[in-house]
């Protein structure tokens, strides 16, 4: 039996609720729209409105960054040329910056000189000069080197620096080599162990050299400078003694009984010691050349001494008869000819003298109180001049007091007997 009461809730005879109304919207769109009112007419623009309206639009474009301004390209290219710019303002002042102080004044108050060491580098003469007070800084010396003079050699050495040198003419005087200058002079006669004595005696100079051979230097004035090596010197002696003795040798008396340079050079270091009279000195030689022809003993007294002392060159006393008489090989009183090598370095007046000897017959010559010496053609006329010698020596010893009278006189070339036998 169905429920009464579910049929009694919903009557058979009642219709459906009617449905939702569209929404108004929808009503609407399907009317027709009205068309929308037209907008007020505008006044024509005028032709200086169109002008400012073009520029703004052409500022507005050009404010306006275009896509190929963002590429990573021109970006990149833009930093680069920035910066090379700032190089470029950069590098022009520091240019203009260097050149005044290339060419101003330097921070030298007082002449002062300065020694570069051989060996030196660039840094080392720079850092050198700035701390005597030359230059301002040592890195602008060597920039400064760098682009005015790249390449060129900067020279060791004693400079002399006067006030307020510039950088520049720091730079010029050391390319240069503008060194100082000094002197070393070498006396004729001096053995080659003096000589090198002598070099010693200067702290000028370096090194420790070993003695040349004896009769191979030419005395003469030398400029030399700091730091220069005595070896240095002594090659250049040798080098200017060699081409002395060429050309003098060329230019020999054809007859003369020598037969070598070497020869020439022997009996020129004999002639040398023998007289510092320089009009003596052809005389001297012709002497020797006559006895040489004649083959008489030279009897030389330096001979004598060299043969005891050698290159130490000082007897430190008197010559004795023993002396004359003792067998050595450079003295002349014992052997015959030339002694077998120099005796000393004859200066260029000894060779000449003995290239080219004064055409004369004397054999002998002795010493005449006055400096030089009296020459004779025959013994008988030698002996007589060795006489007034001993004269004039015995009254020079009784004019001088006791105290003031010398122990032990050394002979000196030319001031004692020579050649007074035969």
């Amino acid at each position: 039996m169905a429920a009464p009461d579910d049929k009694a809730q919903i009557p058979a005879s009642e219709p459906p609720a009617p449905a939702p109304a569209a929404p108004e919207v929808a009503a609407e769109t399907s009317r027709p729209s009205e068309p929308p009112a037209p907008p007020p007419a505008r006044p024509a623009p005028t032709r200086r409105e169109r002008r400012e309206a073009e520029k703004a639009a052409a500022k507005a474009k050009k404010r306006r960054p275009s896509r190929s301004a963002s590429h990573p390209a021109v970006v990149i290219g833009s930093a680069i040329f920035t910066f090379l710019l700032f190089l470029a303002v950069g590098g022009g002042l520091l240019a203009w910056y260097g050149q005044q102080q290339y060419s101003a004044p330097g921070p030298l108050e007082t002449e002062k000189v300065v020694f570069i060491p051989r060996g030196s580098g660039t840094r080392d003469i720079a850092e050198i000069l700035e701390r005597e007070g030359v230059v301002r800084n040592w890195a602008l010396f060597i920039a400064s080197q760098q682009i005015t003079h790249r390449g060129e050699q900067l020279h060791a050495g004693e400079y002399r620096f006067p006030p307020g040198i510039s950088l520049s003419k720091v730079l010029d005087d050391m390319v240069e080599g503008r060194v100082v200058v000094h002197q070393v002079t070498i006396p004729e006669g001096l053995t080659s162990q003096q000589i090198v004595d002598r070099l010693n005696a200067t702290d000028l100079l370096t090194g420790s050299p070993r003695v040349p051979q004896e009769g191979t230097l030419l005395p003469e004035t030398y400029r030399i400078t700091r730091g220069m090596r005595r070896e240095e010197v002594l090659q250049r002696m040798a080098a200017e003694q060699q081409k002395v003795v060429r050309d003098i040798w060329a230019k020999r008396d054809p007859t003369l009984p020598l037969k070598s340079p070497q020869e020439l050079v022997i009996l020129a270091s004999i002639v040398e010691d023998e007289t510092g009279k320089a009009d003596e000195r052809p005389k001297v030689a012709a002497v020797f050349i006559n006895r040489l022809n004649k083959k008489m003993k030279l009897q030389s007294d330096p001979t004598i001494i060299y043969g005891i002392v050698g290159g130490k060159g000082s007897l430190g006393r008197p010559i004795t008869r023993a002396d004359i008489s003792t067998p050595t090989a450079y003295n002349t009183y014992t052997i015959d000819g030339l002694p077998p090598g120099p005796i000393g370095n004859p200066g260029k007046e000894a060779l000449a003298a003995v290239a080219n000897p004064a055409k004369t017959d004397d054999l002998y010559f002795v010493a005449d109180g006055t400096g030089g010496h009296a020459f004779a053609k025959t013994l008988d006329q030698h002996n007589r001049n060795v006489a007034k010698w001993r004269e004039i020596e015995a009254a020079q010893k009784a004019a001088q007091p006791p105290a003031a009278a010398p122990a032990a006189p050394v002979t000196a070339p030319g001031a004692g007997v020579s050649t007074n036998a035969n």
